[in-house]
């Protein structure tokens, strides 16, 4: 997002570290909830564990190529300082629009609609239960940290717990029982690795957002691959792993049709006791992600207002509080709405994931092609963890890229077309005064 003053970083970190960060950042409560659409397009179980091991690999060479743009450009910046420096303020801009109306705020409703999910096993609220109870859990969390009554580190270092201790536990029950028979005789209606592998990589959202730490790590060079490697090499493990305890304990065709598939694995494991410890569990762990979410998302946008004239008000701090209560206000507005757009589609998560990856996937492709224009323009600049495989790696990525946008318009529904028509709106925002620095 848009900052004035570069951070300044220091190489601290370690190989551990980094890869407890990687960890920490990538595995989310998406994974509870994305195998069901990835059953759905897919036609067997082969498929369904080859398409989370492609999706590791992706993964990897796309924090390849994030590492080399951390390491030469630190900044707080991430992406935004990326797209500025090599294609302008307009499309930095731009970039800033479309994570503070659709990637952050639709990342804050398909949280809240994993926790709706997931709280309806234990509370029936009726067919439209999940979507109150992510808009109950929006509203509540913004209020709350508009009082400035934000969850502490060890709140949310237990939730972290938590949610590894879900994932372990759902891994354990689900590879310990007898396998269900009759996925052989399982069709969906169409096999479709593209939409499929929309969920796939979505789950391992946060590599982006992990590799920023290649200017922190001490001997940047070696320290850089082997985190990466082992960092997402344990992540795509555990993915592959819960994958194999889903399709052991319900059959592809159980994974497919339910709607909260660790709780229905525990429940056949477990029992209904099973069950709803399971819910709770990733119930709570989306509430902390929620929560985070909200946290990180208000303050970016609070960071555009700063920048742009149009968008002073979202620089309305509250010292007392010492919040941004105002961005955290119309981030919760925005959000709402989105509530609104998912209950209406009746697809909730999956409409939320739909309206974000077009976006996603463009500024991802655009950042993939600055590694390669940065190396061009720029040549003498230091680089001191380089993208292996030059200029291969970063062009697969791109190509990656650019398939996975086509997917996201081609083989998705109403929500991608939202998405699109928004970032559209921020087009001749665009061309709107700047504040000087």
């Amino acid at each position: 997002m848009p900052q004035k003053i570069a951070a300044v970083v220091k190489p601290t970190l370690s190989t551990i570290d980094g890869i407890a960060l990687i960890i920490g950042i990538v595995i989310g409560v998406g994974i509870f909830e994305t195998p069901i659409f990835v059953a759905m397009h897919l036609g067997s179980p082969l498929q369904v564990v080859l398409v989370w091991l492609l999706g590791g690999l992706l993964s990897f060479i796309g924090a390849l190529c994030f590492a080399e743009l951390g390491s030469a450009y630190p900044h707080t910046g991430g992406v935004y300082h990326y797209l500025e420096r090599t294609f302008g303020s307009r499309l930095a801009f731009l970039f800033g629009w479309g994570r503070m109306t659709i990637i952050q705020s639709g990342s804050i409703v398909l949280l809240a609609f994993v926790f709706g999910d997931y709280v309806t096993r234990l509370i029936p609220l009726g067919s439209y239960g999940s979507s109150l109870y992510a808009g109950l859990a929006i509203v509540v969390l913004t209020s709350l940290n508009i009082l400035g009554l934000t969850l502490g580190k060890w709140v949310q270092g237990f939730l972290s717990v938590a949610k590894i201790l879900g994932l372990l536990l759902v891994i354990g029950a689900g590879l310990q029982v007898a396998t269900v028979p009759g996925d052989i005789d399982y069709q969906p209606t169409t096999v479709n690795w593209g939409l499929a592998m929309i969920f796939v990589l979505f789950t391992y959202g946060g590599w982006n957002e992990a590799a920023y730490i290649s200017a922190e790590l001490t001997n940047v060079q070696r320290t850089m691959p082997r985190t990466l490697l082992w960092g997402i090499g344990l992540i795509t493990a555990l993915y592959v792993l819960i994958n194999l305890a889903y399709l052991r304990g319900l059959g592809l065709d159980g994974v497919a049709q339910s709607s909260a598939v660790a709780a229905d694995l525990m429940q056949r494991t477990l029992g209904e006791s099973g069950a709803a410890l399971t819910s709770l569990i990733i119930a709570v762990s989306a509430l902390g992600a929620i929560n985070g979410t909200l946290i990180t998302g208000a303050r970016t946008n609070y960071a555009l207002g700063e920048d742009f004239v149009f968008l002073r008000i979202l620089s309305d701090w509250n010292p007392q509080h010492n919040v941004p209560v105002t961005a955290l206000w119309i981030q919760g507005l925005i959000c709402m709405i989105l509530v609104g757009l998912a209950t209406l589609t009746r697809k909730g998560f999956a409409t939320m994931v739909e309206y974000t990856a077009p976006v996603f996937w463009f500024f991802m492709l655009l950042a993939g092609i600055t590694v390669i224009l940065l190396r061009q323009r720029e040549p003498l600049c230091p680089r001191p963890f380089q993208v292996p495989f030059y200029p291969f790696t970063p062009i697969i990525f791109c190509l990656t890229c650019s398939y996975l946008l086509h997917a996201s318009l081609a083989y998705t529904g109403v929500g991608a077309l939202a998405g699109v028509a928004v970032l559209a709106i921020g087009l001749p925002l665009s061309f709107l005064p700047r504040t000087q620095a």
